[in-house]
């Protein structure tokens, strides 16, 4: 499917610019979590990542309006969420002035240095969110308006929030209110183009919805997308080497846990190598067992997390 076909097929996120109307895409499954609207208010928009024990802002005087959405679709990332926002964002004439992912922002520091709509409406994942502000500025440079958009996932879920702040000197043609409108039912994680771009700019992605035999390293028969999306970059990219390494949660010592992992990873490289032609030596398996989680072993929603198979980009030459 063509790149402008999935944008086609996306909720839109309706901003009314001065020339023509925005569509801000987010998954067809977003749901509005949480809305607060607040006028006249300050909102310092974030516009550096944290540094030297603080985050640097820009203060817009305005109205100010919060929205956060869930969307409960398997295998989305941040950066799947956030680019078709960012891309439109620079389109409708705003200035992006931040734009980065958990551990460079800042991790733990700079997600409770911003503001945050509080839980259970917006979730952030310290391991994977993705943030950005966006200003749109008067004739003088100074900000007229701010857009910061927070982006985070879970295993079978994402959210996004958004905070909009516009200035009482702001133009009244540039207003640009938000009204979620759902278009579609192709999410975002259909886009093969967002699959390669992803794991390119991350360096390393999920592939959601392998199935396992309980406690076994066999894999089901499929077809799993995003081993079919995982092939075809193979095969289209010749120089491109990638390793799978598989993940456990906590339940079990590590040694059994390794192993397990390890095979599990060896199961996928097989497929790979079978079913599509993949040439042995471009991918190689590890297991690491439980030592790299991406959520809490306490609860089985984070142990089901922490359960999967990840690709990591080793060379492209």
């Amino acid at each position: 499917m063509s790149r402008a076909r999935v944008a086609a097929a996306l909720l839109g996120v309706l901003l009314a610019a001065p020339a023509a109307a925005l569509e801000l895409a987010l998954p067809s499954t977003a749901r509005l979590t949480a809305e607060r609207n607040t006028a006249p208010d300050r909102y310092a928009a974030p516009v550096g990542v944290y540094a030297e024990g603080q985050v640097a802002r820009v203060n817009v005087d305005g109205s100010v309006r919060r929205a956060a959405w869930r969307m409960d679709t398997p295998g989305l990332t941040a950066l799947q969420v956030m680019r078709p926002l960012r891309r439109q964002l620079g389109e409708a004439g705003f200035d992006v002035v931040l734009d980065c992912a958990a551990r460079e922002c800042g991790g733990f520091d700079f997600r409770f240095a911003v503001e945050v709509l509080p839980g259970p409406n917006m979730y952030v994942n310290l391991r994977a969110f993705h943030f950005i502000t966006a200003l749109r500025r008067g004739e003088d440079g100074t900000p007229t308006e701010a857009i910061s958009i927070l982006a985070s996932t879970a295993a079978t879920s994402a959210y996004v929030q958004i905070i909009q702040a516009r200035s009482g000197d702001a133009p009244e043609g540039e207003s640009t209110p938000i009204t979620p409108e759902a278009t579609a039912e192709v999410p975002l994680a259909t886009a093969t183009g967002d699959f390669a771009e992803t794991l390119k700019v991350d360096g390393h992605l999920v592939l959601n919805r392998l199935e396992f035999e309980t406690g076994t390293s066999a894999l089901g028969p499929g077809p799993f997308a995003t081993l079919e999306r995982l092939a075809e970059l193979l095969k289209a990219e010749p120089d491109l080497r990638v390793a799978l390494v598989g993940h456990t949660d906590a339940v079990g010592s590590l040694d059994a846990n390794t192993a397990l992992s390890r095979r599990r990873a060896e199961a996928v490289r097989d497929r790979l190598v079978q079913s599509y032609d993949v040439a042995p030596g471009r991918v190689e398996a590890q297991g690491a067992g439980y030592l790299a989680p991406r959520a809490s072993n306490l609860t089985e929603a984070g142990r089901e997390q922490n359960r999967r198979v990840e690709v990591v980009v080793l060379s492209a030459e």
